[in-house]
């Protein structure tokens, strides 16, 4: 399969997104075409080589011309397009309104000033009032409000309204029967000659404002993106065989020694090259607190030095670094289409035929009812501007984009947009066990000295004798000496014991570390404290015996320890009303004794890689299934749920094989991404119930039916403020997820 995306500036409504996706479904080769409205843009997928030349052709046809997102990476970013059409539509807005306030004041003016119709009548008079309220709306219309017949017509005349035709038929019959009022009056009975210029201006005055309000809630929606991308410097500071030279980081490449000074922002991925310091990776993780970094340690583009000058070897250039394989993942989130768009979908194709109809319908019902021409055509424009599909079409992609966006401020990356929705509807979380609820390395957790030897002196002797051997359980003896500041002690002709553990020579005697049958070979009696070992045992920990000769001096516990986080993730996944699994290869034993610690529900011991596939879908019994891990064997497991969850600081493997990364390597991310795929699901609910609900209530009210003395409900000029307002109060509403999880 083969993709491509467009970048198409004409979609205004979801009646748009529809034609655009059956125009590109309709030609050879595309298999799925998702538009969203409020990127503007359109992602195709398609078997082998397309002809992007045919596709093109075929926007342009439909009437929505297309541009390839790769043709225009050198030009305006989405943000900036976002601002060029904010301040376009506010130059429009202003200019309708300067237009429409003369307008308005003769129009209106003698209906609520007392004296106004008497001081109009004896100075300009009443027909050069209508002259100049007409080349004024001409000029509203012809300028101004251009954008909606330039558009909304040719629509029209392919026999495939939208929301711009509403506006420009609304205005321009409100138009043009006023201008014949004006121009020749005797053709109409004088009871039908009032005009209505006033109308067919401020509805373009105030659409246009709705938009100007959309395009600037539409911007802050974006700006999570926007500042994803600000965080990369434009230049940095290169070490070359000439001395220090500052060059842009496109001309950079992989194997470059860059200086970094403090306070400064790493422009590429890196390896620190010399210096120690702290890296500030809250635009990562979302973490404040700074990270420890030495020589050797990965550093990533973006991040902020703390108060060290360091030096680091680039790794990565362009689109392989992190930041900008982040801001894929986002942006392919933020195009995505969730199933509960398919029934907006379904509404919108047949929506604006059928407010045509209406209209029409209700002009046809006033005047059987003898109610007059002038009444019938007020209540006939103020349902065709009344009902516009905007709001429907805004509902779930602007919730879509807030909410991918709040998620990638706190480290949640969620790589489609479809795993917001599936991830509210999860009812098992499953979790793997090593590095997800433990830390992923062995670390001594006990030590109890079974004679008169001080700790100090036991683990200098371990450290010693372990500092030979490359057994993870020997790391973690030799990490906690380390931790502590104690040298190794002297040890000589060290011996591993297969299976068992290992044997040396200490100064004076013989030294053995290991499990039981080291110390029966030892010849030491461990009796006496066996029920010691077996308690640490129930606790999922390994006992480590050590006894000089046939003395045992202590007993050592290893174990991989839980992370911190892991039982407040848990009890969160609780709360939520979630039941939690935890799938590991880890002996039973451990996994009891881990999953008993932390109040798991279900527990699947001893799973080899392939066989945690089944386990997920053994685990679908209950429900649907969240499964979270960060291994390469937990990749068959994460790609089966329905909603796969990595821990990023697992393998690359791992996190292409899931929906959604968590950053840090906490696995209370899983109850945060729980919790925003809940508000954005409850937003895209309230925003969808707004949408259709407002049309469902106000188009009867702008027909007239719901007024019990007759007469359309609603006049055209407050219909196009209350259309205006449906799609800056869904978009508005969509903001409100910014401050999700604070």
């Amino acid at each position: 399969m083969s993709e491509a995306t467009f970048i198409i500036d004409a979609m205004h409504c979801g009646a748009c997104t529809g034609r655009v996706e059956r125009a590109l479904l309709a030609q050879p080769g595309v298999q799925n075409a998702s538009a969203n409205l409020m990127a503007r843009s359109a992602h195709v997928e398609f078997d082998g080589p397309a002809d992007l030349e045919s596709l093109k052709t075929a926007l342009d046809q439909a009437g929505y011309p297309g541009r390839l997102k790769e043709e225009m990476a050198n030009g305006p970013s989405a943000a900036e397009r976002q601002m060029q059409e904010a301040r376009q539509l506010r130059r429009q807005f202003l200019t309708a309104l300067a237009l429409t306030a003369p307008v308005f004041v003769l129009a209106m003016g003698a209906h609520m000033i007392p004296g106004m119709h008497h001081l109009i009548a004896s100075t300009i008079g009443i027909e050069a009032s209508w002259w100049v309220q007409m080349i004024l709306t001409a000029l509203v219309l012809a300028f101004p409000g251009r954008v909606f017949l330039r558009i909304g017509v040719p629509a029209l005349l392919r026999g495939s309204p939208e929301m711009n035709s509403l506006v420009a038929m609304g205005s321009l019959a409100a138009f043009v029967y006023s201008a014949l009022v004006t121009l020749a009056p005797g053709l109409l009975p004088e009871a039908a000659r009032g005009v209505y210029f006033e109308a067919a201006a401020t509805i373009v005055t105030l659409i246009l404002l709705g938009r100007w309000l959309e395009a600037r809630a539409k911007g802050r929606a974006g700006e999570a993106i926007s500042r994803l991308i600000g965080l990369q410097p434009k230049t940095a500071r290169v070490q070359t065989e000439n001395g220090v030279e500052e060059r842009p980081i496109e001309e950079l490449v992989p194997g470059d020694i860059l200086l970094l000074a403090p306070g400064e922002r790493v422009a590429l991925d890196g390896v620190i090259a010399e210096g120690a310091g702290h890296i500030d990776e809250s635009m990562l993780t979302g973490e404040p607190v700074p990270v420890a970094k030495s020589e050797g340690d990965p550093i990533t583009g973006g991040t902020v030095n703390g108060e060290s000058a360091l030096s680091y070897r680039v790794t990565a250039t362009g689109g392989d670094t992190v930041l900008s394989r982040i801001i894929a993942m986002v942006e392919a989130a933020q195009g995505a289409k969730l199933p509960v768009q398919a029934l907006v979908d379904k509404v919108t194709r047949v929506f604006v035929p059928v407010v045509m109809a209406l209209s029409l319908l209700t002009f046809a019902i006033w005047m059987i009812a003898g109610m007059g021409f002038s009444h019938a055509f007020v209540a006939a424009i103020s349902v065709m501007i009344i009902a516009c599909p905007c709001a429907m079409g805004l509902a779930t992609p602007v919730s879509i984009l807030v909410g991918t966006g709040r998620g990638a401020e706190l480290g949640l990356l969620f790589r489609r947009g479809d795993a917001l929705q599936r991830l509210s509807e999860v009812a098992v979380v499953g979790f793997d066990k090593t590095g997800t609820l433990t830390e992923g390395h062995p670390a001594l957790t006990d030590l109890e000295p079974l004679a008169d030897l001080p700790e100090a002196e036991i683990l200098a002797l371990a450290a010693g004798a372990e500092a030979r051997s490359e057994h993870p359980l020997a790391r973690a003896i030799l990490a906690e000496a380390e931790t502590r500041g104690i040298a190794h002690a002297p040890v000589k002709r060290v011996k591993a014991l297969s299976g068992k553990g290992l044997r040396a020579q200490a100064e004076g005697a013989k030294l053995w570390i290991g499990n039981a049958g080291a110390m029966e070979e030892a010849g030491a009696d461990i009796a006496p404290f066996a029920e010691r070992a077996k308690a640490l045992a129930a606790k999922g920990r390994t006992p480590v015996w050590m006894s000089l000769d046939d003395r045992p001096v202590a007993l050592m516990a290893l174990s991989d320890p839980i992370k911190p986080e892991a039982r407040e993730a848990v009890d969160a996944l609780h709360k939520a009303g979630k039941q939690v699994a935890m799938v590991t290869g880890d002996t039973r034993a451990t996994a009891e004794a881990v999953g008993h610690d932390l109040g798991i529900d279900r527990i699947e011991a001893e799973v080899l890689p392939d066989g945690k596939r089944d386990a997920v879908e053994s685990l679908r019994q209950i429900g649907p299934v969240a499964f979270v891990g960060d291994g390469i064997n937990d990749a068959p497991a994460l790609a089966a749920a329905d909603v796969g969850l990595a821990i990023g600081t697992g393998t690359d493997v791992a996190i292409e094989a899931a929906e959604v990364v968590l950053m840090r390597g906490d696995p209370n991310g899983v109850a945060m991404a729980l919790e925003l795929s809940r508000a954005v699901m409850r937003n895209i609910r309230q925003n969808l119930f707004w949408a259709f609900a407002y049309n469902v209530a106000l188009i009867p009210v702008a027909m007239g039916i719901l007024v019990p003395f007759g007469g359309p409900g609603l006049s055209p000029m407050l219909a196009a403020g209350a259309m205006a307002f449906s799609s800056v109060f869904v978009v508005t509403n969509a903001l409100r997820l910014r401050r999700a999880l604070r």
